[in-house]
């Protein structure tokens, strides 16, 4: 099972015990940083003046108005039915108008109403008035300004906090303000925070100068101080860092509050472990130099706390001292996973793992397979949902390519085949195709769906989650940010509250929902034992921070990157990237936007967290999350990702942090890259080394990273860009037609084996293999027939075994294989090892595919384009050879490696292509009957594609047959089905047949 890393102590600088804090060394993070104190200017007091003169005027001068020029406006009696008889004079709409103004006085006193006492009681965001949108935010902009002069007063005269809360209580740094109040009321805040904050400086210098001369009195049981962590307000929750920052002036001193805290026992009976997740109503045991008035709290001396919270702080500071005295025995052991799902035990680290036995199964597709890797990156061998992610997007860009091509709408015909890749890109092909976890994707895809279809069933609204975890028995755990009740099933509750856990089984019986991806900021980091975390970066409560070498981070952002561009778990998003090396936009041009710099950066968030902070309050939303599982859940809230890879400077750092601080609920995600460890704002802190291990402290873990290099982030960049059009065609119309591997199409050419692919699936010139063995040897010889220019080892073997295989096992195979297809006249192996070690098969061993393709490149550009009698034979010999789609009668099961080719695409292609010339050339001669009998020849193997109907309806129109165009007409009309006639056929329609829409009306 994932086991917690527990930090050294080195890494933290906090008493062990609270009491002796003289003794404690001062934290390496604390040192005094002078308070910028902005003064108010002449101006701001004339902003304040005005401000109160409106508000004035506003709340008790219109009412004052209204009854000195008005009166009372509503009617002395009862209504009665006259009222409808009278006339309508200029008073009555005197009196309507009077009522109006009457509603909108008492709407706009209440926002102000509202907004003061948010502001004096330092709630954070104000609630929501139904129905004022701008009368609020005129309010909130009145008080706001009073407020700016108010905290000016309070900073000169410190006595006059004492008649509410006690300012250094209410005290935050920017970038608490941010959070709590954002939007027009942040810069006022923020001012004034800065002005609590050096008041609160001077006070903490004081008070930690008079403990260090008291000599230690302070750590008494009485003086020792605790806090309650607070319920969550909105999307905001309460933390550690914030609880440093507001009662002890450094959000990094949150490391003292975790030591003095962990793995003791809380009031609900759970124990805090990991620094990153607390719950409401824990009791927190705080420093000695704590400070902040009402928040931090005395066992004995809590009088604005009910007995019960009372009894809770006297319980926590008992078992305090017993853990001092005890050494937590019992205590931190056994809750050490709290952050981790519940699995089955790890192995003991001095018992060596068995070796595993031939033919057994394994969870990844790239375990099992032991030896050398043959050249292929490790990097994307151990990173299964990444390489399936790239895998499927690069087949889908290679379709989209070829019915560009078919269709002409850039360039000439590019031929049936992609480019083959070499070299490092070819490399990095067999390794997606080894690597690649296709299963995997879809079940979580289909299981987050499903919970969020659940969930909306049931009016539930979708808790917050922070990571998920992908154990290797297939089991899926989602880490919530705090508990929400029981989940739907078939999820049941894991190890404790915050944890939703779904069995591979259950989830395998999950169907298609049809609902939006709820959780599309999950990204792979790293494995932990067999367990793979995926980080939800739409959801952390501020910047997720990763710090180390430049190249180290790099490699980690590219990874990140490349799987939020292409994974299988999302449906729209946009991924911002400031600091990249390489261009990455090729992976999905759709998603993926470079910004030059930090300004840029800067600019463009400042406005996007405006208008989703507008659209969410005007949808009703406190969250995205809560606008996902509405009735317009297919149209907005999508994450927007940033992946910030180089340093921002401290002034950039802090403007970000600001920016970043209301982001959780936004769906905005920020990975920071930093040199350091001390970055303003951020969550949670990473640190990536040397060696490939990402560590992150604050959740307690060390995981091997998942990384993309430089030189496979190239490679991979190169496959998507040469699977583009303009890219891959040469222009020429010619030598960029030719397949990879053409067949000698006369008489002398006759091959040794010859496969029947397209149909069913024959072999004629070998025995019948042994009948337990001869489905994998088909599988096998048809995957190297499909590959002319070789297959890796690996690849082949990870086709046949997806879940992986032994070396050995693979190996017999192959000499299984060797023997069943024999060797030529001359003594050569048909099955034989290139120079870089992959798989080919000699030219004596043909397949009806490599003649099909051979017979329209003759006839097309080879013999058949200087001679029409050629021409025709060979391309009526090519249709003869269609019987039917590829590998028609496979059994299920098997093949399914054919889900990351393109030939589903390219057969069709080619079909319609030769159909379209063998066509051509019969219209030349006016033999309209042999056109119509060729192309639905191949219209039974392409029956989509566009181009076949569009000559078939003119082939028909040859014919001078009306009543067999009308025929052909309605037919495609009942295809089309409630979609209807594409433009371009219902254009050729208009022209061939007028009359066509009356049919169709009469049809309908």
């Amino acid at each position: 099972m994932p086991r917690r890393r527990t930090t050294s102590s080195a890494s933290s600088t906090a008493p062990s015990a609270p009491s002796a804090p003289s003794s404690s060394p001062t934290p390496r993070n604390r040192t005094p940083q002078p308070v910028r104190v902005r003064r108010r200017s002449f101006g701001d007091f004339v902003k304040a003046f005005f401000a109160f003169v409106a508000l004035a005027g506003l709340v008790a001068g219109v009412p004052v108005a209204l009854a000195l020029t008005v009166g009372w406006p509503l009617p002395g009696g009862a209504p009665s039915l006259d009222w409808l008889q009278r006339e309508i004079t200029v008073e009555t709409f005197l009196h309507i108008l009077t009522v109006i103004v009457w509603l909108a006085w008492a709407q706009f006193t209440a926002c102000v109403l509202v907004e003061v006492k948010a502001a004096l009681s330092g709630a954070g965001v104000p609630g929501r008035v139904p129905g004022s949108g701008p009368s609020q935010l005129l309010a909130r902009q009145l008080v706001a300004a009073l407020l700016l002069v108010g905290a000016t007063a309070a900073s000169l005269t410190p006595g006059l906090s004492q008649l509410g809360q006690s300012l250094e209580g209410n005290q935050r740094p920017a970038v608490a303000a941010a959070q709590q109040t954002p939007g027009l009321f942040a810069q006022q805040q923020e001012q004034a925070a800065a002005t609590a904050g050096a008041l609160a400086e001077q006070a903490g210098q004081a008070e930690q100068a008079a403990a260090r001369a008291d000599g230690g009195g302070s750590a008494a049981h009485g003086d020792t101080k605790y806090y309650r962590i607070q319920p969550p307000e909105g999307r905001h929750h309460d933390s550690l860092w914030e609880v440093a920052e507001r009662h002890l002036g450094d959000g990094r001193r949150y490391k003292e509050i975790f030591e003095l805290n962990k793995d003791r026992v809380q009031p609900d009976g759970s124990r805090l472990s990991e620094a990153s997740l607390i719950r409401p109503g824990w009791i927190m045991e705080m420093p000695g130099d704590a400070r902040g008035g009402e928040l931090v709290e005395m066992p004995d001396e809590a009088p604005n706390v009910s007995e019960q919270v009372q009894q809770q702080i006297s319980d926590y500071a008992r078992s305090g001292d017993h853990a001092q005295g005890g050494g937590h025995a019992g205590g931190g052991s056994g809750d050490a996973r709290v952050s981790l799902p519940e699995q089955r035990p790890a192995p003991a680290p001095a018992t060596p793992a068995p070796a595993p036995s031939a033919g057994q199964d394994h969870a990844t597709p790239a375990a099992g397979q032991a030896g050398a890797s043959f050249g292929l990156p490790e990097a994307l061998l151990a990173a299964p949902l990444l390489a399936a992610g790239l895998l499927g997007a690069l087949g889908r860009r290679r379709r989209q390519a070829l019915w560009q091509s078919a269709l002409g709408a850039v360039g000439g015909r590019r031929g049936m085949e992609p480019p083959t890749p070499t070299g490092d890109a070819q490399d990095v092909q067999d390794a997606l195709l080894v690597g690649a976890d296709p299963d995997g994707v879809r079940l979580l895809d289909r299981s987050l769906r499903g919970l969020a279809a659940s969930l909306a069933a049931e009016s539930r609204a979708l808790p917050v989650v922070y990571a998920a975890w992908m154990s290797g028995d297939g089991d899926l755990h989602l880490q919530l940010a705090q508990p929400a009740g029981k989940p739907p099933a078939p999820w049941q509750l894991g190890q404790d509250q915050t944890f939703w856990m779904l069995t591979r089984a259950d989830a395998e019986r999950y169907e298609e929902a049809e609902t939006a991806a709820p959780y599309p900021g999950l990204v792979s980091l790293g494995t932990l034992d067999d367990s793979r975390l995926l980080l939800n970066l739409e959801a952390v409560p501020g910047i997720v921070s990763l710090s180390g070498t430049e190249a180290d981070r790099a490699a980690v952002f590219a990874s990140v990157a490349a799987e939020l561009a292409t994974n299988g778990w999302s449906d729209r998003m946009t991924i911002t990237l400031v600091g990249f090396g390489d261009d990455l936009t090729p992976l999905a041009p759709n998603r993926i936007r470079h910004l030059d710099g930090f300004e840029d950066l800067f600019e463009t968030m400042s406005a996007e967290t405006r208008q989703r902070r507008g659209a969410l309050g005007a949808a009703g939303h406190d969250s995205v999350l809560t606008g996902r599982t509405g009735p317009a859940q297919h149209t907005r809230w999508a994450p927007h990702l940033v992946l910030l890879a180089a340093q921002p400077s401290d002034e950039e750092a802090l403007r970000l942090a600001e920016l970043a601080a209301d982001a959780g609920r936004l769906g905005i995600g920020y990975l920071v890259g930093t040199g350091g460890t001390d970055l303003p704002g951020a969550a949670w802190e990473m640190e990536i080394t040397g060696q490939g291990r990402l560590l992150a402290p604050l959740l307690g873990l060390e995981l091997d990273a998942q990384l993309l290099p430089v030189a496979q982030q190239r490679a991979v960049v190169e496959l998507f860009s040469d699977a583009d059009l303009e890219h891959g065609s040469d222009g020429s119309g010619g030598s960029g037609n030719r397949p990879p591997f053409l067949v000698d199409v006369s008489e002398q050419g006759r091959p040794a084996v010859y496969a029947r692919l397209v149909g069913t699936y024959e072999i004629i010139g070998l025995d019948a293999p042994d009948g337990d063995r001869s489905a994998q040897l088909h599988e096998a010889l048809a995957l190297l027939l499909l590959h002319r220019e070789g297959v890796h080892p690996r690849v082949l073997s990870s086709a046949l075994w997806p879940r992986g295989v032994t070396e050995d096992v693979r190996d017999a195979l192959l000499d299984r294989l060797r023997t069943w297809l024999g060797t030529d006249p001359d003594g050569g192996a048909r099955l034989r090892t290139d120079a870089t070690g992959r798989l080919t098969l000699a030219r004596s061993v043909v397949s009806d595919l490599d003649v099909l393709r051979s017979l329209y490149y003759e006839a097309t550009q080879g013999r058949g384009a200087g001679s029409r009698q050629v021409r025709g034979r060979l391309l009526t010999d090519a249709l003869v050879l269609v019987r039917g789609p590829l590998l028609a009668d496979r059994p299920e099961g098997r093949y399914r490696w054919l889900t990351h080719e393109i030939i589903d695409a390219q057969l069709p292609l080619l079909v319609a292509d030769t159909g379209l010339a063998l066509c051509e050339f019969h219209l030349e001669r006016d033999r309209a009957e042999k056109a119509i009998e060729a192309l639905n020849a191949a219209l039974r193997t392409a029956p989509a594609d566009e181009r076949l109907w569009h000559e078939l309806l003119r082939a028909t129109h040859a014919t001078d047959d009306t009543d067999r165009l009308r025929a052909l007409a309605a037919d495609l009309i009942g295809r089309s089905g409630a979609r209807g006639l594409p433009p371009r056929t219902e254009a050729l329609l208009d022209e061939l047949l007028p009359t066509w829409r009356d049919g169709a009306a009469a049809a309908g």
